[in-house]
């Protein structure tokens, strides 16, 4: 991307942030704390348990909309007409490169046990098809077409929901056992499906494991086309107060709609409904607004640093939080503090093995290493 967004990266970095360090801090911290107004903060540090929307719930989609904000950045010269043949090999080996980070992040793959390894089944297979579907879009549609082909995707999966029927799950149910997307993964992953196992010849789904991901990825698309949208605006030659107007105006709008659905069509991210990708990217387009206006538009740039250096290399941050567990370094070099840390302990570790992937953010982001896939 020849032009970068100061913004973008340190929004993306604003959302790795939270969920490889402070979310995880604050549940360590939680038992020690035991308080009432500690309770009630992470109600929004937790995710809900069927409808309903907490702050939570923004982190993934606002990490796919931001990956949709970078594909005007990135590929518009590829829409004059030039031989694309090359960039399509690209779009193809980064649609592989994260559907494997993914199963190493969420599937097991590391662990080369067959009955323990799941295909779809993490935020960066979601990123990949909604990627991979947009940029292709973008390529070869015009904006009129992509915002029509985006509603078609929203309303796809709405008419699905409510008049589909298969196997006993669907026809306007919207419970956690019985919605249409519950079938058709449990159809079409079957023993593949994360936390289900093969007992005794039969498939045994994980008591509680709700999340869906086949007719999701219609919504994924969308949501990752949501950001298309939103860069498209930001590269745009309109005037920067256009540019805030539309960006705050769709926000609002969309967040709006969503909730205006939400008794028809509840709003439930695990499964992705289309009332939760117009709340979500309603408030990722509002978040877009204030980093944009604040930084790009208002020159704000003062202690962005720490937020950068998560946000250009946000893969690398996240695949190595999720993947390198630390413990065993941090207990060696802090097992003397506990004793004196007691119930803190847990989160000062924590906060240990988070300084250790920060020092490794930084070693990268001095050598200017910017790993993408």
């Amino acid at each position: 991307m020849k032009q970068r967004l100061d913004s973008l990266d340190a929004l993306r970095g604003f959302d790795l942030i939270l969920l490889v360090v402070f979310e995880e801090f604050l549940w360590k911290l939680r038992p020690a704390v035991n308080a009432p107004w500690f309770e009630t903060l992470m109600q929004q540090f937790t995710h809900k348990e069927w409808q309903g929307f907490s702050a939570w719930d923004l982190v993934m989609p606002l990490f796919m909309f931001m990956s949709g904000i970078t594909i005007p950045y990135s590929l518009s010269k590829y829409r004059n007409g030039s031989d694309c043949s090359g960039l399509y090999r690209r779009l193809a080996r980064r649609f592989l490169l994260l559907w494997l980070l993914g199963m190493v992040c969420q599937g097991n793959l590391l662990g080369l046990d067959p009955r323990h390894i799941y295909l779809f089944s993490n935020t960066l297979q979601a990123i990949a098809v909604g990627y991979l579907f947009s940029a292709i879009l973008f390529l070869n549609t015009r904006l009129k077409t992509q915002i029509a082909i985006a509603a078609g995707l929203l309303l796809t999966f709405w008419a699905a929901m409510e008049f589909i029927t298969l196997g006993g799950f669907g026809g306007g149910n919207y419970t956690p056992e019985g919605n249409l997307a519950e079938g058709i993964d449990r159809m079409v992953l079957g023993r593949f499906r994360d936390g289900a196992e093969a007992v005794n010849g039969s498939v045994v789904f994980m008591q509680g494991y709700n999340y869906t991901w086949i007719l999701s990825s219609l919504n994924f698309i969308a949501t990752v086309m949501t950001g298309l949208f939103a860069g498209t605006i930001i590269k745009s030659d309109m005037a920067q107060r256009r540019k805030l107007l539309l960006l705050f105006g769709i926000g609002l709008l969309m967040a709006a709609c969503g909730w205006l659905m939400d008794g028809i069509h509840p709003v439930v991210k695990r499964i992705w409904t289309s009332s939760m990708v117009l709340v979500s990217s309603g408030y990722c387009f509002l978040l877009t607004w204030l980093f944009y206006y604040w930084i790009d538009c208002r020159g704000h740039r003062r202690g962005l640093t720490l937020l950068k250096i998560y946000g250009m290399n946000s893969i690398t941050a996240y695949v190595v939080s999720l993947v390198v567990n630390f413990s065993s370094v941090s207990h060696s070099l802090l097992h003397g503090l506990e004793t004196y840390a007691g119930a803190y302990y847990p989160a000062l570790l924590m906060l240990s093995n988070a300084a250790i992937v920060f020092g490794i953010l930084l070693i990268l982001y001095r050598n200017k290493i910017f790993l993408r896939v």
